[in-house]
């Protein structure tokens, strides 16, 4: 229908409710265009189109105020006419009032903001603003009334725990982080709020009962993980100071120490050293973390070595416990706590027989600590072909503020180690820190550069984070030329090999099959480590890989292990490089592997794919086979797509659906053991792609609705679907055999189950040549033919006839029922097949005989097979 002229004379006041259901119904047939085309026609007649619009979108009932909402719409082209129509608007009171229904229709969303360029919402009166505001706050509309005042700058005539506090209690975080954003001054209120919060004293129930409506919030939502991870967001977001939020900073080391403790004394994989150092320096003067060092030290060791520690801060006595103040008399002023884990001579030969050990003598391994010393390093490492291994040490942060700085770098060629000390702390009486850094990492960035050496790197990219700041490092990645990172080949090689090894098992067990077709991401982070054992036959030792690189001198534990870090990559490259087939690599891996932009180790997990529409819009299917018929095309449909199997199920086709529970695995199963074609969606696609063929695997758009799904799957595969396939199958169980009964059968069954007691007169008797010159046993012979139990209605199946889902009145108007008879479930002819058929009259190959056939023909929809 053609709605356009029927508004050329609509200018009533009126008349809003009409003009928005008429819009309704295009919106929902995706008739946009109408609606631009009534509006445009309607907008010129109008002599107050403010008014217009606040009173069709107050007949839309709107919740929120989406771009891709209706009205939305309405309001855009409100807009756009009036930037090219200039209308004067409203004034004084009368704009107030228009206002204030503005105000009733929606507070979030882009709507919200459109509507305030309309009606010029910003410059309304401040104190008529705020009042809204509060207005909204005390109707319990808390999260409106932050909204609000965020999109109107209102936030400093406003109290910030009355308006924070309610949102953080409904767990709508990102709200209350947007309205202190503009304002510092809010910023370090809020950091306090949430230092306060995080006390153990608080109690998020009891503060929830300050607000109207506000339900009991759930516990383990404001927890202190909770709490600390928006303090340290806002505390690197906007520079504050930590001291706001001494609380949370104070609990963050708690949490560094205690897995310190668990790396100490529980996996036993840090030395005494190491851990001292971590421990002195997250500790430091704060007596509170000195408390509850000596509390876990009680748990994790005994009160000797708490003993220790607490004499080594000089606690008193009245904070310690009965057994640490006994142990402190008995501790002799020399004594060191004693640890169950110390190194040993043992330990030390275990670990240079079993762990890769350096080639080169000590002596070959420079410490760099000043400029002078660089000349000789420079003229080593730029020689025209030389391969450089390159690796860099900073000090762990434990999850505190900022991001670390590199301390140590280690640059390895065939017979020397150069180590260049980029400790942000003086070194020497004449060391000037910012000109040895300046110059060391001026040198660092000119290797990367030359194009003449070969720098040999583990995830380099990782480590430039954070050799200097963000921006430089970016450029540093663009301008880096003849790099080899060798974590991106130990990719490929371990890819390689399991591929490789599930073919061999595939060879050996055809019934043999994998849940993935790649190795997980997870089990590929095994680090240099692996990489090394896999091409030198050992392992790493990596004992000293958290040690504190920042605290100087280092320790010669430390030297040797930095060293071994850099120049193990030379003798891995040289490995690969000599038989590069034996870890299924090409000849020219190199260049292959050469300037690759990838991600840190913190991100290396993440495999990247292109995202799921970019794929469904770049998808090529293959090529078109010749047109099926329904009862030769089979699916299985994934757990995602419930509505598009039903509505297939409707359209004849077999359409099994996996249940909430299922993995993705038995779609595939069911696929190679029924022939069925598998429809899925998102990632899941490429697995099952690769399980069953490209062919038998399509991958459906979730975007889309679900008739709008199966219609393209029908395109798809080339299905032809009749009138007569349309209800051939059960919705429900997908059966396609029913059970046929008369109008006198049905009333006959409802009857003897006490389903017509009080309609039996209205509806009139029995057919009584149901039963006329017949005993009771051949009047029930029909049912004994169908299988059918006279007195439970119980099926063959073992489903039961669901007669009571049948409304009495239709026994009155319809003469043929169809019984699914593997569910029990009951249908007749009416206005679905109806509706269903001209859904998919696209897609009919009979569909110009649809109303001849809807007139006609006397065969049941419901066929059986």
């Amino acid at each position: 229908m053609d709605y356009r002229k029927e508004f050329l004379t609509v200018t009533s006041e009126d008349d809003a409710a009409e003009i928005i259901a008429v819009f309704h119904d295009l919106w929902a047939q995706k008739l946009a265009f109408q609606i631009k085309e009534i509006l445009n026609q309607l907008l010129p007649t109008l002599a107050d189109p403010y008014t217009k619009l606040v009173e069709l979108l107050e007949k839309c009932n709107i919740s929120r105020g989406k771009p891709n909402s209706m009205a939305f719409y309405i309001t855009d082209l409100f807009s756009q006419w009036l930037k090219d129509h200039p209308v004067p608007r409203q004034t004084g009171i009368r704009l107030r009032k228009l206002q204030v229904r503005v105000f009733a229709l929606v507070v979030e969303g882009a709507l919200l903001e459109l509507l305030c360029n309309i009606f010029i919402i910003h410059n309304a009166d401040r104190d008529f603003l705020l009042g809204h505001v509060t207005h909204l706050h005390s109707q319990g509309k808390y999260k409106e009334a932050v909204i609000l005042s965020t999109k109107l700058n209102l936030q400093l005539d406003l109290d910030l725990e009355d308006m924070c506090a309610p949102v953080m209690l409904l767990e709508q975080f990102h709200l209350a982080e947007c309205y202190v954003a503009p304002h510092p001054e809010l910023q370090r209120k809020f950091l306090q709020m949430l230092d306060r919060w995080s006390d153990t004293s608080f109690n998020p129930r009891i503060a929830s009962r300050r607000y109207k409506n506000l339900p009991l919030p759930k516990p383990d939502r404001l927890s202190m993980k909770t709490l600390s991870k928006i303090a340290f967001r806002l505390l690197e977001q906007y520079n504050l100071d930590p001291a706001l939020c001494s609380n949370i900073i104070n609990h963050r080391h708690l949490g560094t120490l205690k897995f310190l403790m668990n790396k100490r004394f529980v996996e036993k994989t840090m030395t005494h050293e190491n851990w001292t150092d971590h421990v002195e320096s997250t500790v430091g003067d704060n007596r509170w973390l000195q408390e509850k060092l000596i509390s876990l030290l009680v748990r994790y060791c005994g009160a000797q070595s708490a003993a220790f520690w607490a004499r080594k801060y000089q606690l008193p006595e009245e904070y310690l416990s009965g057994d640490v103040s006994e142990a402190l008399q008995n501790l002799g002023i020399q004594e060191t706590p004693t640890t169950d884990n110390e190194d040993s001579a043992d330990n030390t030969q275990t670990q240079e027989r079993d762990c890769y050990q350096i080639p080169i003598p000590r002596d070959k391994i420079h410490c760099l600590q000043n400029t002078e010393e660089l000349s000789h390093c420079r003229e080593v490492l730029l020689q025209d072909g030389q391969v450089v291994g390159v690796d860099m040490e900073w000090r762990p942060s434990f999850g505190v503020l900022g991001k670390p700085q590199v301390c140590l770098v280690q640059l390895a060629v065939k017979d020397k180690v150069f180590l260049l000390d980029l400790s942000p702390m003086k070194l020497t009486d004449h060391d000037n820190v910012e000109d040895r850094r300046g110059q060391f990492i001026g040198f660092i960035k000119e290797l990367f550069i030359c194009p003449r050496v070969t720098k040999l790197g583990y995830d380099m990219l990782g480590d430039l984070l954070y050799l200097d700041s963000k921006d430089a490092s970016q450029e540093l990645k663009t301008q880096m030329k003849q790099t080899v990172d060798l974590y991106v080949i130990h990719r490929k090689i371990r890819r390689a090999r399991f591929r490789d090894e599930r073919r061999r098992l595939r060879n050996a067990d055809p019934e043999s099959s994998s849940e993935d077709d790649e190795e997980s991401p997870r089990s590929l982070e095994k680090g240099l480590s692996h990489l090394v054992m896999d091409t030198v036959g050992k392992p790493l030792d990596k004992t000293e890989q958290i040690s504190n690189w920042g605290k100087r001198p280092l320790r010669e534990t430390q030297i040797v292990y930095a060293a071994i870090d850099a120049y193990c990559l030379l003798e891995v490259f040289e490995t690969l490089c000599r038989c590069p087939k034996k870890f299924f690599l090409p000849p020219d891996f190199k260049e292959t592997s050469t300037n690759c932009k990838k991600g840190s180790k913190r991100n290396a997990k993440r495999i990247e794919l292109p995202k799921p529409d970019e794929r469904v819009r770049n998808w090529k299917p293959p090529p078109a086979i010749e047109h099926l018929s329904p009862c030769e095309f089979s699916v299985v449909c994934d757990n995602m797509l419930h509505g598009l199997g039903k509505y297939l199920r409707c359209l004849g086709i077999d359409s099994l659906i996996l249940g909430n529970n299922d993995g993705h695995r038995k779609a595939a199963e069911i696929a190679r053991r029924d022939g069925r074609y598998i429809l899925t969606c998102g990632e899941p696609y490429y697995t099952l792609r690769s399980q069953v063929g490209e062919n038998k695997c399509f991958q459906v758009d979730c975007s889309e609705k679900a008739r709008e799904q199966a219609i393209k799957v029908l395109k798809h595969f080339n299905v032809h679907i009749t009138m007569a396939d349309i209800f051939s199958r059960c919705q429900v169980c997908n059966c396609n055999k029913y059970l046929h009964l008369t109008n006198d059968q049905m009333r006959h069954l409802m009857t003897i189950h006490g389903l017509l007691k009080d309609v039996q007169k209205a509806i009139g008797p029995l057919d009584p040549g149901l039963h006329r010159g017949s005993t009771e046993n051949d009047s029930t012979q029909w049912m004994t033919d169908l299988g059918l139990s006279s007195n439970s209605l119980k099926l063959p199946s073992g489903a039961f006839l669901q007669l009571k889902r049948v409304p009495v009145g239709l026994l009155e108007r319809i003469q043929l029922f169809y019984c699914c008879s593997q569910c029990g479930k009951v249908y007749w002819d009416g206005s679905h097949f109806d509706q269903v058929a001209l859904q998919f009259r696209g897609v009919l190959h009979n569909s110009g005989d649809f109303h001849h056939w809807n007139a006609t023909s006397s065969v049941p929809f419901h066929q059986e097979v």
